[in-house]
């Protein structure tokens, strides 16, 4: 995607295909601007489709998986696995469904059709991953937090939130690149303004009657994924350990 976003239009072509040239300039990314011109707010779409969506995630996720950690319940591993079993399905197995629920309510055509689907799908994944995060936490010291009078509340905003950091950095990175990916399929389906498109739907515009602009339609592509890449390199700290912790047992 780089190298051809370098490359002017009429050598992606060349017959003989030529790899190595010397014609390399960054002209597509200054162009692409002024193709798309709603190209910032397609990205801007994107970016904020994901984090939104991200964030509720963890909203409904970490009570949730707090008490399937905590608590014993009627058919607590039966709805777990049920879960699990979601996952199965594709969002295009119920987009007519989905269609039909988001107009029954009113949420098509705005950012709400992306993300209540985009948050429904994400959670069953999330609550396994942060539920087993939990469960390592010793319990004895929601023990002691209660003797001094702290709530439910208190003891998982203030003591296992904390001590659950990297868990809580892998679910995040975990729905916003979820979020990030399945952004297309929502936006052509529930939405058709053009202030509300993602980059995915937006990249679309490159396509003209008689030509593909590759080269804009990569450089665009890249500046859209650009948040996902300096979100994983700044994190990856935590996703490693989020992800490898209680590999090993004590």
């Amino acid at each position: 995607m780089f190298y051809a976003s370098l490359r002017p239009l009429d050598h992606l072509f060349r017959s003989p295909y030529q790899f190595f040239s010397d014609d390399l300039s960054f002209w597509a990314y200054r162009e692409m601007w002024s193709t798309v011109p709603m190209l910032p707010r397609y990205i801007f779409n994107s970016f904020f489709l994901a984090t939104t969506t991200s964030l509720i995630t963890l909203l409904f996720v970490i009570p949730a998986a707090y008490s399937y950690a905590r608590f014993s319940f009627p058919l607590k591993n039966s709805s777990l696995y049920i879960l699990l079993a979601i996952n199965m399905f594709s969002g295009a197995v119920l987009l007519i469904p989905l269609y039909k629920v988001l107009r029954t309510f009113g949420l098509l055509n705005t950012y709400q059709a992306m993300i209540v689907p985009g948050v429904a799908f994400l959670i069953p994944t999330a609550i396994w991953l942060l539920k087993s995060y939990f469960e390592k936490i010793p319990v004895d010291l929601e023990e002691a937090a209660f003797v001094d009078g702290a709530s439910r509340v208190q003891i998982l905003s203030h003591i296992i939130a904390p001590l659950s950091t990297p868990g809580l950095v892998v679910v995040g990175i975990y729905a916003f690149i979820g979020a990030y990916a399945q952004q297309f399929l929502f936006a052509i389906t529930f939405n058709q303004k053009k202030e509300y498109m993602p980059i995915p739907s937006g990249l679309y515009e490159f396509i003209g009657y008689t030509t593909v602009k590759w080269n804009e339609m990569m450089a665009a592509s890249l500046v859209g994924i650009a948040p996902v890449l300096i979100l994983f390199i700044f994190l990856q700290k935590y996703i490693v350990e989020g992800l490898t912790s209680g590999a090993v047992k004590n």
